[in-house]
């Protein structure tokens, strides 16, 4: 979320109003921030738009986005003029120190055609909100957007296991809906791994499918690059995620400044001494697991997806609630060559030389599969 200029908008809750075959209704409610302890800030503008993600041609469908301002519901003080107006023009608003006001988000999806449900051909829509802020920081422009699933995979399919050659194992991918930050790793295990789960599995899911259910993707829009991040992206491969100026400062906004400079001095000498991968022990875990743009699947390969937070917590959560053993891992396409697969977390109960040996061959897939979830069985 971009908080810069001590104006903040959350991605807030959602819920589904009409799921038809011919149409779609959707309702969200977010908040503006201010995060000053002070100061007054203007929001003289805000509007919205919304890409669809789809199986086929979108021709016939149509999808409008409207915004209605809710100030009554926070705790500012609505000025006398700041109702709802009936065309939909957004009323410059002033929200005052560490208050929050709420805008209601209605989402319409129709299809002009019989000859397909919505539920067949849509996969998710991508909404973006533009605004400004105003007030002691001067005039800034911001962007927020917010992912949501339109098509949800049958909970209890049967998968294809397969056999992992010579490793003894066997492994099944596990497909889900497209997440987003309305997921939590519990319920989706409960919907999506408990139906295929039995006493001795694993349960692995990939860490940017878990960063993204916790919100935890930014768009290079809402990224100002530092003078720092454009001199240090300059030491890294292209293929890097942090070869560009503003995946370099995802990683400063994160580490801090200073500690991205050590870690650039320390990369350096090391390299000079023959010992690679100093600049990321000293920069932090972090460094490690930032994806730039396009390394996730869509819409989410227009973000920079953070590495997540709170691993151990989340397996430990998974494995009480739902019985399951789980890890948190990082592995790629040059695991099957490398042999390396990091783990982030583990149950306490997860056999790692058996974690370790489904994993090689990368059953996982983040991409258009849209399998985060593997099960790996002796």
């Amino acid at each position: 979320m971009d908080t810069a200029h001590g104006l903040l908008l959350t991605r807030g809750a959602w819920r589904w109003d009409a799921r038809q075959p011919q149409l779609f209704r959707l309702h969200g409610y977010l908040q503006f921030h201010n995060t000053t302890n002070k100061r007054e800030i203007f929001i003289p503008e805000v509007t919205a738009s919304i890409i669809l993600l789809s199986r086929g041609s979108l021709d016939s469908i149509q999808a409008t986005v409207k915004v209605t301002p809710h100030h009554d519901q926070g705790n500012s003080y609505p000025a006398a003029d700041s109702r709802p107006r009936q065309d939909g023009y957004w009323s410059g608003y002033i929200l005052k120190a560490e208050c929050f006001t709420v805008i209601e988000v209605t989402v319409s999806i129709s299809a002009a055609s019989r000859s397909f449900s919505l539920a067949d051909r849509l996969t998710a829509a991508s909404l973006r909100f533009d605004y400004s802020s105003y007030g002691p920081y001067g005039q800034h422009r911001h962007v927020q957007h917010v992912i949501l699933p339109l098509a949800f995979p049958t909970r209890t399919s049967r998968g294809l296991w397969s056999q992992v050659p010579g490793r003894g194992v066997q492994t099944l991918p596990i497909s889900t809906h497209l997440l987003c930050h309305l997921d939590d790793p519990v319920s989706i295990t409960r919907t999506y791994v408990s139906p295929h789960a039995q006493p001795g599995d694993v349960l692995t899911i990939a860490e940017s499918p878990l960063a993204i259910m916790q919100g935890r993707f930014r768009h290079p829009h809402s990224i100002k690059d530092s003078w720092i991040a454009r001199r240090a992206c300059l030491l890294f491969k292209p293929t890097s995620s942090l070869a560009t100026a503003k995946g370099m400062q995802a990683l400063v906004d994160i580490a801090g400044g200073w500690r991205v400079v050590l870690a650039v001095v320390v990369g350096i000498l090391g390299r000079l001494l023959g010992q690679r991968g100093m600049f990321y022990s000293t920069a932090g875990e972090q460094s490690t697991l930032i994806d730039d743009l396009t390394g996730t699947l869509p819409p989410y390969d227009q973000f920079i997806v953070l590495g997540p937070v709170r691993c151990q917590e989340t397996v430990d959560a998974i494995r009480d609630r739902t019985g399951i053993e789980t890890a948190i891992v990082d592995i790629n396409d040059l695991t099957h060559i490398t042999g390396e697969v990091k783990v982030l977390a583990a149950s306490s109960g997860v056999d790692l030389q058996l974690l370790r040996a489904g994993l090689l061959a990368n059953p996982a897939g983040n991409a258009d599969q849209q399998t985060p979830l593997v099960l790996i069985r002796p």
